[in-house]
């Protein structure tokens, strides 16, 4: 029982290392990549990582950058929370 809950405690902070993408298209009309590099464990580094993934030698433009800090806070009868949020995302181009 212990390893799994330790397998999936390094499966999740693997994971939340990572930055996401999905491919899109731009205004232009040209296939593009929209990278998420949201919350507290991630950075830009991480998007302009996974560009350099995606895009490989040819290189990126990047479309848009957005990036937005907020703060959560909750509770209810047994206890309370609260917390920051980080939300970062990249739209970007790989060049021909």
């Amino acid at each position: 029982m212990r390893f799994l809950v330790a397998s999936l405690i390094a499966a999740l902070i693997l994971l939340a290392g990572c930055a996401s993408s999905t491919e899109t298209y731009t205004a232009d009309g040209r296939r593009g990549h929209s990278l998420n590099c949201s919350g507290t464990a991630r950075n830009w580094g991480m998007c302009l990582e996974k560009a350099g993934e995606l895009c490989g030698e040819r290189g990126y433009v990047i479309v848009d950058k957005s990036g937005d800090q907020g703060f959560v806070a909750g509770g209810s009868q047994t206890g309370a929370f609260a917390s920051s949020t980080f939300a970062r995302s990249m739209l970007i181009q790989c060049k021909q």
